[in-house]
């Protein structure tokens, strides 16, 4: 730590004073040998003798702190004095969901590239690209858009980073793409039912799941009967508990963000498995919040709830928060989104309280925009 605190004097006072750098700059390729190398599946391997997605997750979100301080290196140094954490998770998923069964051939090499293709005065969004090497050929997998923050060496607070000097019509494009990012998330941080009420047509959805749900014999507003085919949204929870222990920590001595991604997915995918009745596939992830740190020794509790279904696709939003047992204070710290689709139809989850109408409208929202994605 004492050798990062004499970094802070090497810190940009504006982002002026940063040279800008290019795309190319931030350029990464990482190979990943399954086929080549078969001891490296037993970390990858699933019981059902498929790639772990958990493991995908880490494996990304150390490819996005990478080009990030590729992006941010300084030559006079041969480092970067900053610290880079992960803010957000936009978006894993391609236009139309990638495929499974392409990512479930464990005995195929992986193969991961990314760069920069946009920053803020303090932030930075990273690209990558996720493809398997399949008849001779890499196919695309998965793409995935990472958003980081630039801290200053003891990780206190934030400090700019390098311009982004776009090169050529392809490089514009990928700028321009990564400003609607911001303003689309922005949008929705303005709209988030946290904040502001449903709007008309989301008040008529929740107003015609209470009038299905009530008992026409007795017409009374608290007598309510589950709908055939349906669930109840407090009967779809799954919960777990990890006790934070060193092994997952990273340089600035907290949890590793990847680990807590593949916990929350993990925990997910069987919450979302136990509830169709099936093996789900994976359709995308999107709007990971890294909302505050997990220190070392935390209690992290993690909560998964059905919170959205529509036909064979099930949404699940994973919360995780720190429990100090001392202070019997809990932190939220994450929420995460999956979008699962299952072999056959889903049941209908129907919310019961107010709380569980806003999860329900949350979680449509998000499916929404992965199915317009």
């Amino acid at each position: 730590m004492a050798e990062r605190v004499s970094l802070s004097s090497m810190l940009a006072k504006s982002q002026n004073d940063l040279p800008a750098k290019t795309m190319k700059d931030s350029y990464l390729e990482v190979h990943l040998p399954l086929g080549s190398e078969p001891q490296l599946r037993e970390k990858y391997l699933t019981f059902h003798n498929t790639v772990r997605f958990g493991r995908i997750l880490e494996d990304l979100d150390s490819l996005a702190v990478l080009i990030s301080y590729s992006h941010t290196y300084n030559p006079e140094l041969k480092r970067s004095p900053l610290s880079i954490v992960t803010a957000l998770v936009d978006k894993i998923g391609k236009s139309t969901g990638f495929s499974s069964p392409v990512l479930s051939l464990l005995y195929c090499d992986i193969k991961f590239t990314g760069h920069v293709t946009w920053v803020g005065n303090t932030s930075i969004e990273a690209k990558m690209h996720m493809s398997q090497f399949r008849e001779g050929a890499y196919a695309p997998v998965l793409d995935a858009t990472f958003v980081m923050v630039a801290r200053d060496p003891e990780n206190k607070r934030a400090a700019f980073v390098n311009p982004l000097n776009p090169q050529g019509a392809e490089e514009e494009k990928l700028l321009q793409e990564g400003e609607a990012n911001k303003s689309r998330r922005m949008g929705m941080s303005r709209a988030s039912l946290l904040k502001v009420a449903p709007t008309a047509e989301e008040r008529k959805i929740v107003h015609s799941l209470f009038l299905n749900t009530l008992d026409t014999q007795t017409v009374s507003f608290r007598s309510r009967i589950l709908p055939p085919n349906s669930v109840w949204m407090q009967d779809a929870k799954l919960k777990g508990l990890e006790i934070c222990h060193p092994q997952e920590r990273n340089i600035f001595n907290r949890i590793f963000g990847g680990f807590l991604m593949r916990k929350a997915y993990e925990l997910g995918w069987a919450n979302a498995c136990s509830f169709g009745g099936c093996r789900p596939t994976l359709l995308a992830v999107d709007d990971i919040l890294f909302q505050k740190p997990v220190e070392i020794g935390s209690l992290l509790l993690l909560s998964s709830q059905v919170c959205y279904t529509e036909g064979k696709n099930i949404q699940v939003r994973v919360h995780s928060e720190v429990f100090d047992p001392l202070t019997r204070q809990h932190n939220t710290t994450n929420v995460f989104h999956f979008t699962f689709v299952s072999d056959r139809d889903v049941p209908n989850i129907i919310p019961e309280t107010y709380g569980e109408s806003m999860l329900y409208l949350d979680g449509k929202r998000h499916f929404n925009q992965t199915v317009e994605h």
